[in-house]
């Protein structure tokens, strides 16, 4: 059912109204209801975001009451027709075929996500619909996972916790598990942003001897931060220990990590991806872990999502795969929420966001 929080000088008035033969409320309270914008909201969203849809007194919302489960694409074009403002999430592809049954009311979109690439930019443009997003809340969750997730693959920490369970601890054994440690290490990243130096940061103390990293365009100001070097494609692969890729999905960076990347990489090489899995050739990821081109690699994001579990890189001991979990902390999921949130407020009364695309 539609839900909404009125102003609470409205309350006490709403709880005395007198109901009709129906159950309903008075014409007054439905006239009040009726200048709300409507909302559909395609995700059970943490507590924080839904507090503040429903304090704002702005806004009657519809939401897919599940966490678990995607709504399904029918149930949401018939939900979407109508409302004024679209809340979503990046497992929903925002396309003209969505735009169009929405309708024309739909003025402002959020995603609760630093990803776009679910959202069909230019068809949004030309309808005239705002977009916000939520970057920045989720930098430092993103970089500790990227981190937990490059120290896991590099010390094969997943492959030592099922020799424990399972038997394989027996005597001590001068080379078994060995991994690969980050001092006096070069570490690569491929797309240097707010994530990216927030992951230089944390891996400064384990004394990494240098930072190298590639991109469009050098980048001095966010480089000098992290006494980070640019170099070319090719000598990141080249040079590289570890390689954690932080840039956005592109049509230029589409599967830019593929055979030509991996086959100049060291043999000892750790490869890390937390961005977007749109941008590995996962079938040369496959032929450069299988043949020891590279040593071994960390995945949070994979195409398609979930990765179906008889995939070949679920065969790799020295492949580590997470389900899309980077920003999978309390306090920046409810942070993420509240922005989405606040974005489609302030959007449905023309002011301006906190995060807008600028289309």
């Amino acid at each position: 059912m539609w839900s909404s929080l009125v102003a609470l000088r409205r309350l006490q008035r709403i709880a005395v109204a007198p109901l009709n033969i129906t159950g309903g409320l008075t014409g007054s309270v439905h006239r009040e209801m009726s200048t709300m914008k409507r909302v559909y909201v395609t995700r059970q969203i943490p507590p924080d975001g839904l507090k503040t849809l429903r304090e704002s007194g702005q806004v009657q919302f519809k939401l897919w009451n599940s966490d678990d489960e995607t709504v399904p694409r029918e149930e949401l074009l018939q939900k979407v027709k109508g409302v004024d403002g679209l809340l979503c999430m990046l497992t929903e592809k925002i396309d003209a075929e969505l735009l169009d049954a929405a309708g024309p009311n739909l003025k402002v979109l959020s995603t609760m996500s630093v990803g776009f690439d679910h959202l069909n930019l230019e068809e949004l443009k030309k309808r005239g619909i705002r977009v916000g997003y939520t970057p920045d809340v989720l930098t430092d969750s993103v970089a500790e996972l990227t981190v937990a997730l490059l120290l896991t693959t590099s010390r094969r920490l997943v492959e030592a916790t099922h020799e424990a369970k399972t038997g394989g601890w027996g005597t001590w054994r001068t080379l078994w598990l060995c991994g690969h440690e980050l001092a006096n290490s070069t570490v690569g990243i491929l797309g240097l942003g707010r994530i990216g130096v927030a992951i230089a940061e944390r891996l400064a103390p384990f004394k990494v001897k240098k930072f190298i990293y590639t991109d469009v365009d050098p980048r001095p100001e966010l480089a000098s931060s992290i006494n980070a070097e640019y170099v070319s494609f090719d000598e990141l692969a080249k040079q590289s220990d570890f390689l954690a890729v932080c840039c956005a999905l592109t049509p230029e960076t589409k599967e830019i990590c593929n055979k030509n990347l991996f086959s100049k990489m060291k043999n000892n090489a750790i490869f890390i991806n937390t961005s977007r899995g749109g941008v590995v050739n996962q079938e040369d990821l496959y032929e450069a872990l299988s043949t020891g081109q590279i040593a071994g690699a960390g995945l949070d994001v994979t195409v398609p999502e979930p990765l179906p579990t008889d995939h070949p890189l679920f065969t790799l001991k020295s492949c580590v795969i997470l389900p899309h979990v980077a920003s999978a902390s309390y306090s920046t999921r409810n942070a993420m929420s509240s922005m989405a949130a606040n974005n489609l407020l302030l959007g449905l009364k023309g002011e301006p966001m906190i995060n807008e695309l600028k289309l």
